[in-house]
């Protein structure tokens, strides 16, 4: 059984201090907290898409003091004021409209706050994952049951995601895709949800692929993509599988690279050898 533990906002893991904002990170076991406050007037740190200021960062979070008002790309507000639990989704503008500044405790966003470009090509990794048999699963379970677990599988992964300053682009059926500037960290967090959904009593497959990436809006687009999807599509049960590229990036992190194949992946040509992330021997050697 795991030990209880506490940490304090007084002495942070990370202190994030911008012009007019300020947050304090903690690391709890899965999930990062954070307290932050924006000062009257002060957004949410943006990028520009399309010449309008846009955060990139999915917030869920608790209102202390002070309000929010938040506008989404879809032109939807939502007035966030203390006492309020809120979640609020990428692309959006978030404004302090006091009179008092906004303070809040975030459970899922903190980290991504200034890792977002628009209008480039950057090179990123992406981390695809999905649940295996979902719907034999779901019909197991039973509707309630089922979904009841997938959403505790869904706040596993932002957690995670969050924790290793992964960016989640999108969900796709029951999975995630999820953008990395790192790709020892996408690597990480794919391991960690795979662990964590077999303690959840699901599996999932997961792929990891790294190139440049086209940023458009929320979204990413290229050739990568497609590549990413289809290593992911490769990887059987509990299995987490990374191209060569990846494995190349990630030179140096705590895990060995088992070749698979040679695979034919869908729509793209020539056969490719994938590699299985195992444990490294020398990290678990007693």
């Amino acid at each position: 059984m795991a030990a209880p533990t506490k940490k304090s906002f007084a002495t942070p893991d990370e202190r994030v201090v911008l012009p007019g904002i300020q947050a304090d990170v903690v690391d709890m076991a899965d999930s990062t907290i954070t307290r932050s406050v924006f000062d009257v007037g002060m957004h949410c740190p943006q990028i520009s898409i399309e010449g309008k200021p846009i955060c990139m960062a999915h917030h869920m979070g608790y209102a202390i003091s002070g309000a929010l008002h938040v506008q989404m790309q879809d032109g939807s507000t939502l007035d966030v004021a203390p006492n309020d639990v809120f979640d609020i989704p990428p692309g959006h503008d978030g404004a302090s409209v006091g009179p008092d500044a906004f303070l809040a405790i975030y459970w899922a966003g903190a980290r991504t706050w200034m890792a977002d470009r628009a209008g480039e090509r950057v090179l990123m990794t992406l981390l695809f994952t999905d649940v295996v048999d979902s719907t034999l699963r779901a019909l197991e379970l039973g509707d309630r049951a089922w979904r009841e677990l997938l959403a505790t599988h869904y706040r596993s992964v932002r957690n995670i995601l969050d924790r290793y300053r992964g960016r989640e682009i999108k969900t796709a059926g029951d999975g995630f895709i999820a953008g990395f500037d790192g790709a020892g960290r996408a690597i990480a967090a794919a391991v960690a949800i795979r662990d964590r959904s077999i303690a959840d009593g699901l599996s999932i497959r997961a792929g990891v692929h790294s190139g440049e990436v086209e940023l458009v809006g929320d979204d990413v687009a290229g050739v990568t993509v497609h590549e990413a999807a289809r290593v992911s599509s490769a990887a059987g049960r509990d299995e987490i599988l990374v191209s060569e590229a990846t494995r190349l990036l990630a030179a140096g992190a705590p895990y060995t690279f088992e070749a698979r194949g040679p695979f034919e992946l869908k729509g793209l040509p020539g056969s490719r050898t994938l590699y299985a992330v195992v444990p490294n021997p020398e990290s678990t050697a007693s």
